[in-house]
């Protein structure tokens, strides 16, 4: 355990070594912001060192900012087979041990924040897995595996990715209801001409109640689904953003 974590140490500090002016240069314009710019920079590490932890791991955290899931992924595979190495070490232990954990933490954790934006949920629900057990406190990581793990369990009952199947059903369903609401409005005028006769000769003051055609009714409802679901649009949304806020930003 303690050999691996020494040879993920001896591994940032060999590629610094080569790669510390990019790197370096690339931070400065990650906090401001700068993230097309920076991509650039990490590349330049990557180049000089394709063993670089800090310039793999940086590279994909300015891709993910860029909305680059994909490529960001494959930019942290190198840091996520280094961090696999390494297991998680008391709390008392060294700082330089801690240090090298906590990065491995860093590494799984930001690891399934792109498998989210993915909806790689199975992948998310073992990175943040694997975050969690070299970094037990942290609450953010809590919290995204307890989402990840939701959202895959609804994957797999058939939530989410059954959108266009049941828009299908329903259209069926409305078919059908429409045929039937046919034959029912033809029954309801030839009722209401009778009731029309009946009335004539009673007094014009007694209210009709008001009626919602079959029509109207469906209306209605495919309205308030609608509604429903330009709703979850934004939630799904305000929880994307949220989530992409938390990534762990500070870079190598």
């Amino acid at each position: 355990m303690i050999c691996s974590v020494a040879l993920l140490l001896l591994s940032v500090a060999a590629s610094g070594q080569t790669d510390r002016r990019e790197v370096r240069a690339g931070n400065r314009k990650f906090s401001k912001g700068a993230f097309q710019a920076s991509e650039i920079d990490y590349r330049k590490a990557v180049l000089k060192d394709s063993t670089s932890m800090a310039g793999s791991y940086n590279l994909s955290n300015a891709l993910y900012r860029q909305e680059s899931f994909e490529e960001a992924a494959k930019a942290m595979e190198p840091a996520a087979r280094a961090a696999a190495d390494v297991q998680a070490v008391p709390d008392e232990a060294a700082k330089p041990v801690r240090k090298a954990v906590d990065a491995a933490a860093d590494v799984f954790y930001n690891a399934g924040d792109i498998a989210l934006q993915q909806k790689d949920y199975a992948a998310a629900v073992e990175a943040f897995k694997q975050s969690l057990l070299r970094r037990p406190g942290d609450i953010d990581a809590k919290e995204n595996y307890i989402y990840a793990k939701l959202m895959l369990q609804n994957q797999q009952n058939g939530g989410g990715g059954g959108g266009q199947n049941d828009q299908n059903q329903d259209q069926n369903n409305q078919d059908q209801n429409q045929d039937q609401n046919q034959d029912q409005d033809q029954d309801q005028n030839n009722q209401d001409q009778k009731q029309d006769q009946g009335d004539q000769g009673q007094s014009q003051e007694q209210p009709r109640e008001m009626k919602i055609s079959p029509q109207q009714a469906q209306q209605m409802l495919q309205a308030i689904q609608a509604k429903e679901k330009e709703t979850q649009d934004k939630v799904n949304k305000e929880k994307a953003a949220e989530l992409k806020s938390r990534q762990k930003e500070k870079n190598w």
